[in-house]
């Protein structure tokens, strides 16, 4: 019989409320806050005990919550403080002060996952295939390497949810190569990335556990209204915009036609992915697989949604674990990690 637990769900409030505000009303929207209202559903099926405290700009109410009702497990869903995604893993990082078990990524996982340069320099070192990419760092030259081949995909280098990519993202010729670079350094203030387009298909391969390690079933992202020889990238639009994603027959789904020696390869390049930056918990990894069946990882996703539509939920079902499974799973695998930090 498993242990009912106090659980504290810590999420991103897009506004200050204070602590035992019950969120109700966000939580009825479809629109607002689903995953947190699906998170909620699942411990409450769990018969956990569960506190809410949603977080925008100030962490006091967080040391309060603690002090006051000390939980067993902290459900970590804070993707961004205070309207910064890049300040999650800061919030992890604090969460490690608190000496409380948490869900999902370290600190550390989080900040080589949130720069797709460092991830593809440690998956290059371990003899994991990424495309061959480059950094711009605001301030300095923008040049093409010599070997660098176009088209490539230019993006903030520090970003999630690909947030600054778009179609005009893929760049063909030397000089739209410099003008997106700069429009990411000028508009987003931020560094960017370039890399060299993959073609192929497009799979979400969700991996979860401590020492031992599973893969869930891939999913798919499908391009189905998409002129034919149209570069195909996971866009802002494409995964947010849902009149986008009607438009272009954009849709996730389980994978098809799928040959057990390709998900044996895939397999092998995310185990060994999800091992080389030292995770312990839960990732998607987003990958292309050329017509040649060659795997590469574009980007791995630490704490990715977890809402019942989303990837790795989906995958889950797949496999057989029902949604409240696969949140006990979250739960104990935090758990687990905290008896062997």
């Amino acid at each position: 019989m498993k242990k009912k637990l106090k659980v504290l769900m810590l999420f991103y409030s897009p506004y200050q409320k204070p602590r035992g505000y019950d969120y109700k009303e966000e939580f009825a929207d479809p629109d607002n806050m689903y995953t947190e209202k699906d998170v909620l559903g699942a411990l409450k099926a769990l018969d956990h005990e569960v506190s809410l405290l949603g977080i925008f700009n100030d962490i006091a109410p967080l040391f309060e919550e603690i002090r006051e009702n000390r939980p067993d497990v902290i459900f970590n869903m804070m993707e961004v403080f205070n309207d910064r995604s890049n300040l999650e893993k800061n919030m992890a990082a604090l969460l490690e002060l608190l000496d409380i078990p948490f869900t999902g990524a370290s600190s550390g996982v989080m900040f080589l996952c949130n720069n797709k340069a460092l991830s593809k320099k440690i998956f290059t070192f371990h003899h994991i295939k990424v495309s061959r990419f480059t950094t711009y760092y605001r301030g300095k030259p923008i040049g093409l390497p010599p070997k660098f081949k176009l088209p490539a995909v230019i993006k903030p280098l520090c970003e999630e949810a690909s947030r600054g990519i778009s179609q005009a993202s893929i760049v063909d010729n030397k000089e739209v190569f410099a003008e997106r670079v700069k429009f990411i350094h000028d508009h987003m203030q931020m560094d960017a990335i370039a890399e060299e387009y993959i073609d192929g298909r497009e799979f979400y391969a969700g991996v979860m556990g401590h020492k031992q390690v599973t893969l869930l079933p891939p999913r798919e992202m499908l391009f189905t209204n998409f002129p034919e020889g149209e570069p195909r990238i996971a866009t802002y639009k494409a995964k947010w915009d849902e009149d986008y994603r009607k438009k272009w027959g954009i849709k996730s789904v389980d994978a098809a036609k799928i040959s057990d020696g390709l998900l044996a390869k895939i397999e092998d390049v995310c185990k060994r992915a999800y091992r080389a930056l030292d995770m312990d918990s839960y990732v998607r990894f987003d990958i292309r697989v050329t017509p040649q069946e060659e795997v590469y990882i574009i980007e791995p996703n630490a704490n990715p949604c977890i809402a019942k539509v989303d990837e790795i939920a989906q995958s889950a079902l797949k496999a057989g674990i029902s949604y409240e499974d696969l949140i006990q799973k979250v739960l104990d695998l935090a758990i687990l990690r905290h008896e062997h930090r």
